[in-house]
């Protein structure tokens, strides 16, 4: 399991890795049979090509991520508070990554609805 270090710092990475551009970097994030369910109810992302295309396919919509805080926990698991930006739009939410033993996120789960984005 990797220590409560690592995952947070992977997750302000990720951050980081986004808003510079490079969505082949953020994926690298991921194991290759990761899953990614953004929003929470939408029909998930599955595999290192349809999270590739899912983060190249933001990217260019123009978003831009804030990484406000991030927990780490005695498990496997870190969350983070974010705000996301494109254009016409502002969302607040939650990120949380599941890890596995090698550091790689094998699930990643944002908490935003309705009622947690704004036009701007």
């Amino acid at each position: 399991m990797p220590d409560v270090q690592h995952m947070k710092a992977t997750m302000r990475r990720y951050a980081d890795l986004f808003n510079a551009g490079d969505h082949v970097a953020v994926a690298d994030l991921y194991a290759d049979d990761a899953v990614i369910e953004d929003p929470v109810g939408k029909r998930p992302v599955e595999g290192r090509a349809a999270i590739e295309k899912f983060y190249a396919d933001s990217i260019a919509a123009g978003a831009k991520l804030v990484a406000h805080e991030v927990r780490g926990s005695y498990g496997n698991r870190s969350a983070m508070r974010f705000s996301a930006d494109l254009p016409g739009l502002h969302i607040d939410g939650i990120e949380v990554m599941t890890f596995d033993d090698g550091g790689k996120v094998v699930r990643m789960e944002a908490f935003w609805g309705p009622d947690d984005f704004q036009a701007v």
